[in-house]
């Protein structure tokens, strides 16, 4: 008896510490410059008081605005450094921990004001964006509407699809290829894909936005767009994974022309896992968790467009990008974190920075029904049903079927055993290469 407790502590302690070293705070091997990587709390300390004392005793004739501003950047300003202390650095450590655990930190920062804006009224809520940002208080909706997508449908011309690709469609671009690299499946991202432009679709009697023409959703987005930079994407994850990683150190490098490089690429991935969201032997369990991987990317996107339009602000604004940095910085480590507690048996809860993620996008969901209301008055109702149907129905279909293949193609490779060949030590009896899973 007395041994089988020391077993199942010895088993508790294993989980714990490989639940520290893989999610939440990932060491760092190969330290190079020693400097900065140890702890200077006590310097960071004497910093942050002096500047305190600085700028507490060099104010006069402040108005109350100004004070309370520059009270409010005071306070972030030491939340981040407490963060840089404190906080988990999470499942990454390149280029640092320390910039891992910033991003963290303005995560939390960013959930707890959206907390506080659900305890606000709409009016209220305004006058604080008003406070900090004075150009929006005179933005009205027409403002917002860059460019109006929708407009004579029938005449498809060259130069009117090159007109189309601006800005926007850059950054749309590039949005994919991020996606790609975070989720490393093929089908997964084309589900995304599909299932925007139907979210699109559904919502587009609401949001003028996502009001487009047929070849606007189908030459531009899905296949140009999204389809390009899903292939530039997993293209990239296919390098990376080949790519053999020795990190030498930057003190045994004499050229200065090796330093910078070095130095470069430090600000790439120390290392590169192959993911597999779905193997031959993927449990039911296993099909839900990734369909709700899928949804909740759904609504984080979602999330973006009401924002921005409950609150009148422009697309090119600051806040709106400042939202799309900070959601695309903490689904990073978020979707790492979820791929091992979907994938490693040694993993029973989710990681923090996962935690903050799904309560950001939960919490922004809340503020867009509470303030959106004059929005959903005109809500088709059968639309919005259809949709959630048919994103959850599709969501699960299409996970389940790459299931489906991914057996299939398990299958036909087993087939090699009739030729002679037999199965490389760690694969599974029908000859097929598993990675750890949860079969609850």
């Amino acid at each position: 008896m007395e041994d089988k407790g020391k077993q199942n502590l010895s088993k508790t302690e294993t989980e714990c510490q490989h639940f520290a070293n893989l999610i939440e705070k990932q060491k760092v091997d190969n330290i190079t410059l020693e400097f900065f990587y140890k702890p200077h709390t006590l310097t960071l300390l004497a910093i942050t008081i002096t500047w305190i004392i600085y700028m507490a005793l060099n104010r006069a004739n402040t108005t109350l605005k100004q004070d309370v501003w520059d009270g409010g950047i005071a306070v972030c300003i030491i939340f981040l450094i407490i963060s840089i202390l404190v906080m988990p650095n999470g499942p990454f450590n390149r280029p640092h921990p320390a910039v891992w655990r910033i991003v963290f930190g303005v995560s939390v920062l960013y959930f707890l004001v959206m907390v506080f804006v659900c305890f606000l009224s709409y009016e209220d809520a305004r006058r604080a964006l008003h406070f900090m940002y004075p150009d929006l208080h005179s933005m009205t909706i027409d403002e917002i509407l860059d460019k109006d997508y929708a407009v004579n449908c029938s005449e498809v011309t060259v130069a009117r699809l090159y007109a189309h690709l601006d800005g926007f469609a850059v950054a749309h671009l590039f949005g994919w290829v991020m996606k790609a690299v975070l989720l490393r499946h093929y089908g997964l991202a084309w589900l995304l894909s599909v299932n925007w432009e139907i979210t699109e679709l559904a919502f587009s009697h609401i949001l003028p936005n996502f009001r487009e023409c047929w070849w606007d959703i189908v030459l531009l987005d899905v296949l140009l767009c999204n389809g390009l930079g899903i292939y530039l994407g997993m293209q990239l994850c296919k390098w990376l994974e080949m790519r053999s990683y020795h990190w030498e150190s930057i003190r045994s490098i004499n050229s200065t022309t090796g330093k910078i490089k070095r130095a470069f690429f430090q600000f790439t991935p120390g290392s590169w896992t192959p993911t597999r969201w779905l193997d031959p032997e993927s449990s039911f369990m296993r099909v839900i968790a990734v369909s709700i991987l899928v949804v909740m990317t759904q609504l984080a996107e979602l999330n973006c467009f009401f924002l921005k339009h409950i609150f009148l602000v422009r697309p090119s604004h600051p806040t709106t990008l400042g939202r799309l940095v900070l959601i695309s910085a903490i689904s990073a480590p978020a979707i790492r974190q979820y791929y091992l507690y979907v994938t490693d048996p040694l993993v029973n809860r989710v990681g923090t920075q996962l935690w903050v993620f799904v309560a950001v996008v939960v919490t922004e969901a809340i503020v867009c029904l509470k303030f959106g209301r004059h929005f959903f008055e005109k809500t088709v109702i059968l639309n919005i049903v259809l949709w959630i149907v048919y994103s959850i129905m599709s969501s699960f279909f299409i996970v389940f079927l790459c299931a489906f293949v991914a057996k299939a193609r398990c299958s036909r490779r087993s087939s090699a055993k009739t030729n002679g060949y037999s199965s490389e030590a760690g694969s599974s009896p029908n000859g097929c290469q598993l990675d750890a899973k949860k079969q609850s």
